[in-house]
């Protein structure tokens, strides 16, 4: 992977990994309304993972793409294999993993290359840990308080959400693993930890507003 010559000045980013009912879908683009950063959604929703036979959503590998694509089309099978426990082999009908990659990070090219931005999801603590100025947030929490979370937010009833819990978190972490060869759980590619479910929403911006400033005036940009 090589990414643009970068200019001098690196703006602040902040990348947030979330697991299913973590609060990762509010808690992110929250937090670039409140920084006044642009905002870079996930690549696979909850409802891709538990409907991988939709078309992709907002939230879907390139926005606005459809089954019809061959990006759809990987992100649609790789859900439906990863909800299962499947292991994905080669497909001449569908692209490849170097494909898939630079499709999926074409969005952080700006970002890598100096852009300000939060990153909900796409595996962005691992595509731009070597990036100057960047924070990243894992957000997680025990799977009952995460439901107790998800499934009013979701008007799901508790099955329902255990169910989506189980197929988006398998998903998501499959993809990372299979594209990246990392585990997104692991605490070593992440600046801060935390658990939204005992703090509320509110307070888990807060802190990561508060945490991510002190990391920011600590690297200063150069100039």
């Amino acid at each position: 992977m090589v990414w643009p010559v970068a200019p001098i000045d690196y703006a602040p980013v902040i990348t947030v990994s979330a697991t299913y009912g973590a609060g990762g879908s509010v808690i992110a683009p929250r937090l670039a309304a409140e920084l006044g950063l642009p905002f870079v959604d996930r690549l696979i929703s909850a409802d891709a993972a538990a409907h991988p036979e939709a078309p992709t959503s907002q939230e879907g590998l390139v926005r606005g793409e459809q089954e019809s694509t061959p990006t759809g089309r990987f992100l649609s099978y790789f859900a439906r294999a990863a909800t299962v426990g499947v292991v994905i082999g080669p497909d001449p009908d569908l692209p490849d993993d170097e494909d898939i990659r630079a499709r999926t990070e074409s969005a952080l090219r700006p970002v890598a290359a100096g852009d300000p931005a939060v990153v909900l999801g796409r595996a962005g603590a691992i595509v731009l840990a070597g990036r100057p100025r960047a924070y990243h947030v894992r957000l997680d929490g025990p799977v009952g308080r995460r439901l107790a979370w998800a499934a009013p937010h979701e008007s799901l009833d508790l099955e329902a959400a255990k169910r989506r819990q189980a197929e988006t978190d398998r998903a998501r972490t499959s993809f990372v693993k299979r594209l990246y060869r990392k585990d997104p759980a692991d605490p070593q590619l992440y600046h801060l930890l935390l658990d939204p479910t005992v703090m509320g929403v509110d307070a888990a911006v807060e802190v990561i507003k508060l945490a991510s400033r002190s990391f920011f005036a600590a690297s200063p940009p150069a100039g």
